[in-house]
């Protein structure tokens, strides 16, 4: 649950609801509550002040029928979020003859501000101003001058209008927002797929090569059994070695394939694939670009170690020091691999906090999400992620077969 969630009683209905501003009648929130009993509260002290005022001069009837319509405008508020538009008209023509229902008329027009349109709040603004004008006239206060009668309703009514639209200009400034999140979101989940999509793609092509040379050892050994036929015993036993190991880790490798071998139109050529040997001059070439790496590998024999595994490890190791470069310039890696047949081969990758500001790096995270994919389609898991002192870690663990 976020933030949001466990804070939803404090926004406005239309916002708290998922898909809130297309119903009909969205459930008031406690924040709608309380702000509807505020403005009926507030309406009904403006109304006794206007009936206190004009029971002064006016007959107690008319003070009686002031306190009437006062008590019905007051209580018409709590409708004022179903028709807004004609409460406030209503309301508007009950202000000529009835002064008491001022305080629940500006609580309307704050309503068609902030839920309405400006051409409608404009021509309700504008009935408003004009009713409160004729009210002046038909209801005069003896203890106030007609000017300033006048000025006092239009002010105050471009007031609350005023601040109507500013409130609904917030409102939409964070529903854009909330839609822009939702929308970044979106496709971040998007580049997310697409970047293990890649990641599968250039695995597949990868193991496609790796596939091809083996089969291709397997048919040469195969074809010169068949052409030789009464070779040595020994020589026959070695060449069905060899084509035994070669299905068998041909078999191995085509289990990584997935999704499309090969894009149209590319050709990688027979290039020669990375293993755990070829881990060294990696490091070496990190250490030519500047980077200081420390590794520390307990592994006697890297070329024991099978070349699907070997190549995970390589590009696993690759994205580390690549990503230490971008996020962490000038500190020291160091890059730990373990293991042992049956055991399984474990690699860890740590660098400390960088020492001064790093500016962000676009695409950051699209090569850990592909690592985690590669590592899954080998057969083991990977995690990564920030480490207490600021810096970042990642760990992998492969199988490695006995």
């Amino acid at each position: 649950m976020t933030r949001t969630d466990r804070q939803r009683w404090l926004l406005p209905s239309h916002l708290a609801e998922p898909g809130g501003s297309g119903a009909a009648r969205p459930r008031r929130t406690v924040r709608d509550w309380i702000v509807d009993t505020t403005l009926f509260l507030l309406a009904a002290f403006v109304g006794l002040l206007a009936a206190d005022t004009s029971a002064r001069y006016t007959s107690g009837t008319v003070t009686l029928l002031d306190q009437l319509a006062g008590a019905a405008a007051c209580c018409a508020l709590w409708t004022r979020r179903r028709w807004p538009a004609g409460l406030a008209v209503g309301l508007s023509l009950l202000n000529v003859v009835a002064p008491v229902a001022a305080g629940a008329l500006l609580a309307s027009l704050f309503s068609v501000a902030v839920r309405r349109p400006f051409r409608e709040v404009a021509w309700i603004g504008a009935l408003a101003v004009v009713t409160s004008t004729v009210q002046v006239f038909v209801r005069p206060d003896p203890t106030t001058s007609t000017g300033l009668s006048l000025a006092l309703g239009c002010m105050l009514i471009l007031l609350v209008t005023a601040w109507g639209m500013l409130v609904r200009s917030r409102r939409q400034l964070v529903e854009a927002l909330r839609e822009r999140a939702r929308r970044a979101e979106a496709e971040a989940e998007l580049r997310a797929a697409q970047a293990q999509r890649l990641a599968r793609e250039a695995i597949a092509r990868e193991m496609h090569d790796v596939l091809a040379h083996r089969l291709t050892l397997l048919s040469v050994h195969a074809g010169a059994l068949e052409f030789r036929p009464d070779a040595p015993p020994e020589q026959i036993a070695r060449a069905a070695g060899v084509i035994r190991d070669s299905a068998h880790e041909a078999l191995q490798d085509l289990r990584e394939i997935i999704g499309v071998l090969r894009a149209p139109g590319e050709n990688d050529g027979d290039r020669p694939q990375p293993t755990l040997v070829t881990l060294d001059a990696l490091v070496d070439e990190s250490r030519e670009a500047g980077t200081e790496v420390v590794l520390d590998s307990t592994v006697d024999d890297p070329a024991a170690v099978p070349a699907a595994t070997g190549r995970t490890v390589y590009r696993i190791a690759q994205e580390g020091l690549t990503n230490a470069r971008k996020h962490a310039p000038g500190t020291t890696v160091t890059v730990t691999v373990r293991g042992r047949p049956g055991d399984g081969l474990t690699v860890d990758i740590h660098n400390p906090a960088p020492e001064g500001p790093v500016p962000h790096v676009p695409g950051s995270g699209q090569g850990l999400i592909g690592l985690t994919e590669r590592a899954a389609l080998a057969g083991g898991r990977m995690e990564h992620g920030p480490d207490p002192d600021g810096g970042f870690a990642l760990h992998a663990w492969l199988p490695w077969p006995a």
